[in-house]
């Protein structure tokens, strides 16, 4: 069963999120291949919302590095909210 990790990144500005959503549509492909889907959206003009899936916990652990150095990066940020669980439905057409 997939694991999800929804990360909720509040911003003193809708320019620092802008800036955040275009880092992470350009980098986290990259920054985490371990991925089986990634989602960037962008909510409130100030908020950012990533939600990552992946195969189990370990491999959401082992991009948990990299997650901290990109969050670490980021100028602007308010607050961070995280939530982990597991995908009971994930539907596509």
């Amino acid at each position: 069963m997939s694991v999800v990790r929804v990360t909720t990144i509040t911003f003193d500005s809708n320019e620092a999120s802008d800036i955040a959503k275009q880092s992470y549509a350009e980098n986290a492909p990259n920054d985490f291949p371990e991925a089986e889907q990634l989602l960037g959206i962008h909510a409130e003009g100030n908020m950012f919302i990533a939600v990552s899936l992946y195969a189990d916990n370990q491999a959401m652990e082992r991009a948990t590095a990299t997650r901290g150095k990109a969050l670490d990066s980021i100028q602007g940020i308010v607050s961070v909210d995280t939530k982990v669980g597991t995908v009971e439905i994930n539907h596509t057409n």
